[in-house]
């Protein structure tokens, strides 16, 4: 693929749909929701899987929260979900998203996911900080550079943002760990989320801006 073609945006409600559907193919195996969803049969934990994405887009799309999709042509092929400071983040999550996480999923996973964001966010440098919620790239593109210019997105919607410092990120993949290092982020110290052992990964929003999404 070449990236020359590649373009960044910010996604609008009628990307919804798809992006949904590229978040559950490249979160169907990870970690995180494995555990988090407890022992299931594969047609609940997919339903499972399908409820959390969609609520979380919707509550981040309701709430002006950065949902940032790379598009080759017409073709959506990476996408990133951000929380900024601005969002009610862990136990303060506001109460009809939970009212809907636990009808969708169950009590256990809405609080799992409520402890990894309080988990992330007790670690950043400082409440102006956000949180890479998803990225995630199709899994047909991977490893042609898509990812990268997706992480090199999100640095550049930092750069707009006067009241954001920077982003973290939990990673327990060491394949991603290096993507992100080798875009400009920095491993800030050890985490252990959901008996998943990685590390917070932090980037600093230099003082010297550039902009290149739409």
């Amino acid at each position: 693929m070449k990236t020359q073609a590649l373009r960044a945006v910010y996604l609008t409600a009628e990307d919804l749909r798809v992006t949904a559907s590229l978040l559950f193919n490249a979160y169907h195996d990870d970690p995180f929701f494995i555990h988090s969803f407890g022992h299931q049969d594969l047609a609940t934990y997919e339903q499972k899987l399908r409820a959390v994405i969609r609520e979380e887009l919707n509550e981040l799309w309701q709430q002006e929260q950065p949902i940032i999709g790379v598009y080759d042509k017409d073709r959506l092929v990476g996408v990133t979900c951000m929380l900024t400071h601005q969002f009610s983040i862990g136990e303060s999550r506001f109460w009809h998203w939970r009212f809907k996480m636990v009808l969708g999923t169950d009590w256990r996973t809405t609080q799992a996911l409520i402890q990894k964001e309080s988990s992330i966010y007790e670690l950043l440098p400082s409440a102006r900080f956000g949180i890479i919620q998803f990225i995630a790239v199709a899994p047909k593109v991977q490893n042609q550079g898509v990812g990268k210019f997706l992480v090199e997105a999100v640095k550049s919607w930092l750069d707009e943002q006067q009241a954001i410092d920077g982003v973290g990120v939990f990673v327990s993949n060491k394949a991603h760990e290096s993507l992100f290092t080798q875009c400009g982020f920095e491993i800030s110290e050890a985490m252990r989320i959901a008996d998943l052992s990685g590390n917070l990964v932090l980037y600093r929003k230099p003082t010297t801006a550039h902009h290149s999404i739409e």
